[in-house]
């Protein structure tokens, strides 16, 4: 799927879906089961980003990574601040869970 294509999709999760913003919240929805795909930023730190995928794998939860910076992920999703990590826990109206290839059951 093409980067515009990702954003579109990315947005479209905020504005009719259910996600979370940040590590915590990240952390807390893929332990609980909630989360159905993983967004990290570009520049997220490392060990941040080995700590949540290797959760992820765990969870048998799909990562995406998304080739731009917080910012430009926060600016995707309509917010004024940075964004390094998201779980969709909802997809609503959005494709955004293909972004992740197989998604969970």
């Amino acid at each position: 799927m093409a980067a515009v294509d990702a954003g579109k999709e990315i947005r479209r999760a905020v504005d009719s879906g259910e996600v979370f913003f940040g590590r915590r919240e990240s952390e807390k929805s893929i332990l609980k089961g909630d989360g159905q795909l993983l967004i990290i930023s570009g520049n997220i730190p490392k060990l941040v980003k080995e700590k949540l995928q290797a959760q992820a794998s765990v969870a048998g939860v799909p990562v995406y990574e998304f080739m731009g910076t917080g910012l430009e992920l926060g600016s995707v999703c309509g917010k004024p601040f940075s964004i390094l990590s998201m779980v969709v826990v909802k997809p609503g109206k959005s494709n955004v869970l293909s972004l992740g290839g197989e998604a969970k059951a």
